[in-house]
């Protein structure tokens, strides 16, 4: 038997998300950081708007955790600052807020999810994973401000995809597009799990997609999310 050594590219793991840390509160920063060390590359911090600014141009991270209010500013100023320079980094703004109007206005400058500092550390990591792979990510709550405003004049009414889903396709759609699990949609539309998963399965047809993610993706794109 040879006891030549294997050659070709050696496997690895799956690559993990780079994030920076956008928090004025150092104590949060730390509490975060260790939460996610297991899960995701912390690759810079900061406190202040500027600081922000400049390490997200340095390091061009997957995802910024971003803080919506800090004394200079805050996300808003953060994003407004980097606009539209790095397409490929994706925001997820942080919160003890709840209210409409931050979050309306975080989403408006290009944030791509919305989550309140009670969220588990599982569930931020999760949060982080999914924006980085193009998810928008809410809480079923702000989720549902984020969807009243941008039905109320941004979404297109007529679509020629939309067009091909009944009424209450789009229904089960806008609620799988803003992170409702199956069971969740059923109980919010009063339904049945298996009909929520023969409506999803039908508007997956429909739209010629995979997945729920690619589904996510597609209410996006639609700014039905």
């Amino acid at each position: 038997m040879s006891d030549a050594l294997p050659t070709g590219p050696v496997p690895t793991g799956p690559v993990r998300v780079r994030v920076v840390l956008v928090d004025d509160h150092r104590l949060f920063r730390s509490g975060v950081r260790a939460e996610l060390a297991a899960s995701v590359d912390v690759v810079g911090e900061a406190e202040t708007v500027g600081e922000a600014i400049d390490v997200v141009r340095r390091t061009m991270p997957d995802v910024v955790l971003l803080d919506v209010h800090m004394p200079d500013g805050g996300g808003l100023a953060v994003l407004v600052g980097i606009g539209p320079d790095l397409p490929a980094t994706r925001f997820l703004a942080v919160s003890v807020s709840d209210a409409a109007e931050d979050v309306i206005a975080v989403v408006r400058a290009g944030a791509r999810g919305y989550v309140t500092k009670n969220v588990s550390g599982d569930e931020l990591a999760d949060a982080v994973r999914r924006v980085a792979g193009g998810d928008a990510v809410f809480s079923p709550r702000l989720a549902g401000f984020v969807l009243d405003a941008f039905s109320a004049s941004d979404v297109v009414v007529s679509d020629g995809e939309l067009d091909l889903l009944t009424a209450r396709e789009r229904d089960v759609l806008r609620l799988i597009a803003r992170g409702y699990a199956y069971k969740e949609v059923a109980k919010e539309l009063f339904i049945s799990v298996k009909t929520v998963e023969t409506h999803v399965s039908s508007v997956l047809r429909k739209l010629q997609l995979s997945n729920r993610r690619e589904l996510a993706r597609w209410a996006v794109g639609k700014r039905l999310v």
